[in-house]
């Protein structure tokens, strides 16, 4: 089984127009509406292959992939959607396309795997946005308290639980 590196590509590209800047970058600060326009983007390609949507409390986006015993552990893949401010135009987003690629490439061969597999974005894996970096995956992991996390503001006084709440 081989990826299908022309559908790799176009979602990159198709993802890479959400908060494109002028010399080739992206800008989609953490749960910006650019961030959640390419969250949307996902969930449209994710409702193709029927994945199920979960969010968790601090704004990761997990998509599910049954297996044959779905009281297993999942096996995790992924990355992040949100950028430096003109950031790369591949940096985080390759971890989730070919995380999604892996999934649409085995619902279309009709592959059920032992184990669910689940694909995450980490919410404010940056940090550009709010500090600190890495603030989905440290809350996900138990690192970072969930609500120092939701107390945490931009440099417009706009919290993470704000905009979780807005979105």
């Amino acid at each position: 089984m081989r990826v299908n590196a022309e559908r790799l590509w176009q979602m990159l590209m198709e993802m890479a127009k959400i908060g494109a800047t002028d010399k080739g970058g992206n800008t989609r600060l953490a749960l910006s509406d650019q961030d959640i326009s390419g969250r949307n983007l996902l969930l449209e390609w994710a409702r193709k292959i029927n994945l199920s949507v979960h969010y968790d409390e601090i704004g990761n986006l997990i998509l599910r992939r049954s297996g044959q015993n779905d009281e297993r552990l999942p096996i995790v893949m992924g990355s992040h959607l949100d950028t430096q401010p003109k950031g790369g135009r591949f940096d985080g987003i390759y971890g989730v396309l070919a995380g999604m690629e892996v999934l649409q490439r085995l619902t279309e061969e009709n592959i059920t795997t032992s184990h669910p597999l689940e694909l995450i974005v980490w919410m404010n894996e940056e940090g550009a946005r709010f500090t600190p970096a890495m603030m989905g995956s440290a809350t996900f992991v138990g690192i970072l308290p969930k609500q120092q996390a939701y107390d945490t503001t931009d440099k417009h006084g706009i919290s993470v639980y704000e905009e979780l709440i807005r979105t």
